[in-house]
């Protein structure tokens, strides 16, 4: 009888049966060694503890036997003020760059960490259309940076809420931009993009604010009278449109400069900022009426500050109408000759004492500043009314040439006769 067939006859187990079972229970005693440790996987996020720090390493515990290492360029990458910030025992997220390398260690990194719950908390908000608020901590020419966690989200200008685009003055980033930085704002993903490393933001998707409700607001603030600083949005044949604070009013043609133009082009252009003054405004029609020109010297009562009522004036007749002749005095500046003052006679139409292109002498007989207005008379021109100031304006106008005589006499001594 050989030994296995002993060994059988006694009830002993063959030697291939006691090899399983002692692999069996070897894996049993590792399975139950292993209870507890959830061990780490590739581009999972763990939150674990720091268990020492020295320069250029830190240990954390992230539930394994042996802590993991933050070490090389992911400990160089952490910014030197959240460095100083860190301590043992403090909690932290780390991302499980490789679970085990070649020493054994599970290798971390905190930064990626940090980056990988920004973009996660990025596509939640997408996702769920959610708001976050942050605040401004720069810009460029097209429009705000604002953090989202650790990422640096960008807010175009369009998307931009229409109460801060109403404030915008300036021409160069600087002054459009500049003076925001520091604010708070609300904000929502509107576009996440890991690949070309894209976080976009809108402030307009996270206000409930509308044109009608701003130009409502706007409205209600302003006051007749007062000066606004705004920004032309469009023209058109009949005026300007300009943007205050979100609410565009209108600046009628007749009302954008004291000069005649044909097009509101001649003087302003889109985007231009410009200075008016509220002179109407229609809270049930929501009607702004705007004046550029109001806020300007008026060349004409620089002009009409050179007469008087009284003074007799040469002027070219330029038309003539039912009610009297319209006389040009100089370039821009008209007076009207009503018919009752264009004869001593009556007339049934002035062309039956005037024609176009006549020179006449003229007396002003009224300036009117407010409607812009001389009141002309040709039948007043040789009135005794007046004769004392034609008295005195004809002794002005005589007195230097009397001087000149005077200078230009001899001298009375020179005629004395020697004899």
């Amino acid at each position: 009888m050989d030994r296995n067939d002993s060994q059988l006859e006694q009830g002993a187990m063959p030697e291939t049966e006691h090899n399983e079972t002692n692999d069996n229970n070897m894996a049993s005693l590792l399975e139950q060694e292993g209870l507890g440790i959830d061990f780490p996987k590739a581009g999972e996020i763990r939150s674990g503890v720091i268990a020492s720090i020295t320069p250029g390493q830190i240990l954390v515990s992230v539930g394994t036997k042996s802590e993991g290492i933050i070490n090389g360029r992911e400990y160089e990458q952490i910014p030197e003020e959240e460095l100083a910030k860190l301590e043992i025992g403090q909690e932290i997220p780390v991302f499980v760059l490789n679970p085990e390398d070649q020493n054994g260690n599970v290798v971390l990194s905190y930064v990626r960490a940090r980056e990988e719950s920004s973009w996660r908390q990025a596509e939640e908000l997408l996702a769920s259309k959610g708001s976050v608020s942050s605040s401004i901590i720069g810009y460029n020419k097209g429009g705000l940076i604002v953090p989202v966690g650790g990422l640096r989200g960008f807010v175009p200008a369009s998307q931009i809420s229409l109460s801060r685009r109403a404030a915008l003055a300036g021409d160069t980033p600087e002054q459009r931009w500049g003076k925001m930085v520091g604010e708070p704002i609300e904000v929502c993903v509107i576009e996440v993009d890991r690949e070309r490393r894209r976080l976009i933001l809108s402030e307009r998707a996270a206000s409930a604010e509308t044109r009608e409700t701003l130009k409502e607001r706007v409205i209600e603030e302003l006051q007749e009278g007062e000066v606004r600083t705004g920004r032309v949005t469009s023209l058109a044949e009949f005026g300007a449109f300009v943007n205050i604070h979100g609410a565009d009013g209108l600046v009628h043609l007749s009302e954008i400069s004291w000069d005649r133009i044909q097009h509101p082009s001649e003087v302003l252009k889109v985007g231009q900022e410009v200075k008016v003054k509220i002179i109407s405004i229609d809270k049930d029609k929501k009607r702004i009426g705007l004046s550029i020109r109001q806020l300007q010297e008026d060349p004409w009562l620089q002009r009409a500050g050179a007469y008087q009522v009284g003074q007799l004036v040469e002027g070219t007749i330029t038309r003539l109408t039912k009610f009297g002749a319209f006389a040009r005095l100089e370039e821009d500046m008209e007076g009207l000759i009503h018919i009752s003052e264009i004869s001593e006679k009556r007339i049934e139409h002035p062309k039956e004492v005037l024609k176009e292109g006549d020179v006449v002498t003229l007396r002003i007989i009224k300036i009117d500043p407010d409607n812009h207005r001389i009141g002309l008379s040709l039948r007043r021109v040789d009135s005794m009314a007046y004769a004392d100031l034609d008295w005195q304006t004809l002794l002005e106008e005589d007195i230097p040439d009397i001087e000149e005589d005077l200078d230009s006499a001899p001298d009375a001594e020179s005629h004395v006769d020697s004899d």
